[in-house]
């Protein structure tokens, strides 16, 4: 690949290079949808803009931008980018029991849906089983029940593991997750270095904005690290993690802050990481990130190319070793949940269509619209299918696939880039002057910033500064009713039957001494994955996997943040 950054060339030199080697290529190959992409009025339209197109003399532009697929990846991590092929459209679903969400997850894919997305009920989430006591009225709820290999094998169900992308969200109890998938795509008679997914597995944000945690940063850590390991031996195309700025601005960040911390987070994850002795280029190239998507479109498009510049520049000048391959910051978005709204939830389809163009125009590897019902409830089969048809038709009618980094040039999006690079990446040495993002979360300061950004949004809302249409500006007197996805409570029962049942049927001795395998280990220093996979091979529940560790680690406790 050309270098970006060459001044020793002319643009035009530079621009034929970068063509030649990666966007030549790629269509020679047949990695381009289409031979070529027409304006209405069927003029050829070119596979990059330059500022030369607009009548721009910018060759030092072009030392902030670079090409597309080359450092420091302003203009997108792929040369071709959608022009290639379109970002997987991932629909977050789940609910109730297994074998429900399985029947959602087969009408994703009949509708066009182009990879997996599983969310899971809060029980799973905290490793309790579906019949331990702090899980009652819970099970099913947010997210479907998993407390076995059983409930896993049901999940996927008639979806070859080999043919599809899945991504769990999923954090405290991702390695147990994981072993899950993993355990089924044996069953399936999958090779694991066909599998391919993401687990979210990021701890950290859930101490500074969501609170699904269960062992102490310093386990938590090493949990994920262990992850990283064995994925590089295993499970070659998995990511390893997905890094989340999501949560920490649906707690109320705003862009900047969305960015610091999540980049930050991840500068974190690569410090424990080469700590126990991995090597940079090694797992760098797995690491993903989710990113929220709100209503301000140019202000979110500028967020999208500034993350991926400043994580590329700060990744290079802390770990010099890094490839340029392994700097690309990859990254999942999704609509931005806290903006829907329960009134006129008709006009939660503009909000979503807004922020899945912004998604689209800033480069997004994969996305989920959230459904216009969310604010009252888990979408009905109708509001999930309207939401992938938003995507669907952004991708197939609106035309912006065809071009790639569309708004580069913008002086408005170029402004607001430098400015949220340089807002973060003050962020960012604010928390190294700290001690690091486990200090800054343990004094509570990064909680404080959101805390206090959240504070003065809802002012504004409140005074109607900030305009809400259908809360506080343009109010209906009356609303239509709007059907609601309910989960029957006999699912609940039904879901721990099934899992005492299992304990009941097992061998019980073995799955005994698979758990003090694991709680043994968690004393030491191995890798815990292995002894994890172990304890789901013998029919181990998530909540005992979960609790033999923490036998060992013992449980976190949050500080209070006034």
């Amino acid at each position: 690949m050309p270098d970006g950054t060459d001044s020793d060339r002319s643009l035009e030199e530079r621009y034929d290079a970068w063509r030649e080697d990666s966007y030549d290529a790629a269509a020679e190959r047949g990695f381009l949808r289409k031979e070529e992409f027409l304006t209405s009025d069927g003029e050829p339209t070119k596979p990059l803009y330059m500022p030369a197109d607009a009548g721009v003399e910018a060759e030092s532009y072009m030392e902030d931008q670079g090409f597309p697929g080359e450092f420091p990846f302003t203009r997108g991590v792929q040369a071709t980018m959608f022009r290639g092929r379109p970002w997987t459209m991932r629909q977050y679903a789940g609910f109730g029991t297994a074998a429900e969400s399985n029947e959602r997850y087969k009408m994703l894919l009949k509708a066009g849906q182009t990879g997996l997305s599983v969310a899971f009920d809060l029980p799973t989430q905290m490793g309790l089983d579906s019949d331990a006591g702090l899980a009652a009225g819970e099970v099913g709820k947010v997210g479907v029940a998993i407390d076995s290999i059983e409930d896993m094998s049901t999940l996927f169900d008639g979806i070859p593991l080999d043919q599809v992308s899945t991504s769990m969200t999923i954090n405290a109890t991702a390695p147990i997750l994981l072993a899950l998938y993993q355990v089924v795509a044996e069953e399936q008679g999958v090779s694991l270095d066909q599998l391919r997914g993401t687990i979210q597995n990021d701890v950290l944000k859930e101490y500074i904005a969501r609170g699904t945690y269960i062992y102490p940063a310093d386990a938590s850590l090493r949990l994920i690290t262990d992850v990283f390991a064995y994925c590089k031996d295993h499970l070659p195309r998995w990511n390893t993690i997905s890094i989340s700025g999501y949560h920490i601005r649906e707690a109320g960040s705003d862009a900047v802050q969305e960015v610091a911390f999540t980049l930050a987070n991840g500068l974190a994850y690569i410090d424990a990481a080469v700590n126990a002795g991995l090597e940079i280029n090694a797992f760098a190239g797995r690491l993903a990130f989710f990113f929220n998507v709100q209503n301000g479109f140019l202000e979110e498009v500028a967020k999208f190319r500034a993350a991926r510049r400043l994580w590329a520049r700060m990744v290079r000048e802390r770990y010099p070793e890094c490839e340029d391959r392994n700097l690309r910051l990859r990254f999942h978005s999704q609509t931005a949940g806290c903006s829907l709204t329960a009134q006129q939830p008709d006009n939660n389809v503009a909000r979503v269509t807004i922020q899945a163009l912004a998604a689209v125009l800033g480069g997004t590897q994969s996305l989920h619209t959230n459904s216009l019902d969310e604010a009252l409830g888990l979408p009905t089969e109708r509001a999930a299918r309207i939401a992938l048809r938003t995507q669907q038709v952004i991708n197939s009618e609106s035309g912006v696939s065809d071009f790639i980094d569309p708004l580069a040039g913008s002086y408005v999006v170029e402004s607001l880039t430098d400015s949220i690079e340089e807002k973060a990446r003050a962020l960012i040495e604010k928390i190294d002057d700290l001690g690091g993002v486990v200090r800054a979360i343990e004094a509570g300061w990064i909680q404080r910033q959101i805390m206090d950004t959240s504070y003065r949004f809802q002012q504004g809302v409140d005074s109607a500064d900030i305009e809400v249409v259908g809360v506080n500006v343009h109010v209906a007197e009356s609303e239509p009713k709007t059907e609601i996805q309910k989960i029957d409570p006999a699912g609940e029962r039904d879901q721990a039957a099934r899992t005492k049942a299992l304990r009941a049927a097992r061998d019980g001795q073995a799955a005994q001494a698979r758990l003090d395998e694991l709680t043994k280990a968690a004393g030491g220093t191995d890798n815990l994955m292995p002894y994890i996979v172990r304890c789901v091979r013998a029919r181990c529940t998530l909540g005992e996997i979960s609790g033999a560790m923490k036998a060992v680690f013992g449980a976190y406790r949050e500080t209070i943040v006034v």
